[in-house]
């Protein structure tokens, strides 16, 4: 029995040194919010058809806590694909949220956008979007529930706006990548992890699964009209950017926002 006490014991030992070492890296990685839970004031709205700043409609609000995209204030979609930046460019980091496709989606957006939304990062500076210009130039986390045809939906997608990345090592023409995630029914909240290092690895989490990685982001492609060709250079890399809340015609809720900022090397 001794031998046995003294083995239970050495076995509890080892598992309390492991956790108190998880511990002690927990508490050195400094999340930061980027949502404060009241207000947009660290945010930048850029809404296609208007002047960068101007909120149309109230697209994008905060209500309990959360930030809400909504267009109950619209008169008609007339294309207002529209994205929230928050101030900050990033570079090296961990970003993390969570979001839930919610509500009615408006029938006079395109079809492709019900129960879709995404966030964009490596995003282009929205005060250099053009008032004309449909979308950033980024890459996207896309974010999608199922239809009502029960067909599987994957979220976690990657879509390329103005954007190439290396897929399977070599560049991908397509313009989304679809993950490996499992299709999510509307209304429930669903917990993403994006991890960017610069112009190299990118990862997409969800629900603590990795579902897809890519690499090597940088300008090019399509999609992306009305553009400053000063901004869109072909071939240039993507090290650093802009991360935004997307608004294309459904609505959609955001909360737990939060950023793991590793600084502009790792």
């Amino acid at each position: 029995m001794k031998y046995h006490a003294s083995l239970l014991s050495a076995i509890v030992a080892v598992v309390l040194a492991g956790c108190a070492a998880k511990t002690s890296v927990s508490r050195q990685e400094n999340w930061q919010p980027l949502f404060n839970g009241k207000d947009l004031n660290d945010w930048i709205v850029k809404i296609y058809h208007h002047e960068v700043g101007d909120n149309y409609g109230n697209t994008f609000r905060v209500e309990d806590g959360m930030i809400k995209v909504r267009y109950d204030q619209y008169d008609s979609f007339n294309n207002r694909y529209a994205h929230l930046y928050y101030k900050t460019p990033f570079s090296y980091y961990k970003l993390r949220f969570e979001y839930r496709l919610t509500g009615e989606w408006r029938k006079d957006a395109p079809s492709y956008t019900q129960e879709n939304s995404g966030v964009m990062f490596h995003s282009q500076d929205p005060r250099t979007i053009l008032k004309e210009q449909d979308w950033p130039i980024s890459v996207e986390f896309q974010l999608l529930a199922g239809l009502p045809d029960g067909k599987p939906r994957p979220t976690g997608n990657m879509c390329s706006p103005g954007t190439d990345v290396v897929f399977e090592g070599k560049i991908d023409s397509r313009h989304c990548i679809n993950s490996t995630s499992k299709t999510y029914p509307p209304e429930q909240w669903v917990k993403c992890e994006l991890i960017v290092l610069g112009d190299s690895l990118i990862t997409h989490i969800v629900e603590g699964d990795t579902v897809l990685q890519y690499s090597k982001p940088s300008i090019g492609g399509g999609v992306v009209n009305g553009a400053d060709p000063k901004i869109k250079i072909d071939g240039t890399p993507l090290k650093t950017g802009y991360i935004a809340l997307q608004s294309e015609g459904q609505p959609v809720d955001f909360r737990n926002i939060e950023i793991l900022n590793f600084g502009k090397k790792r």
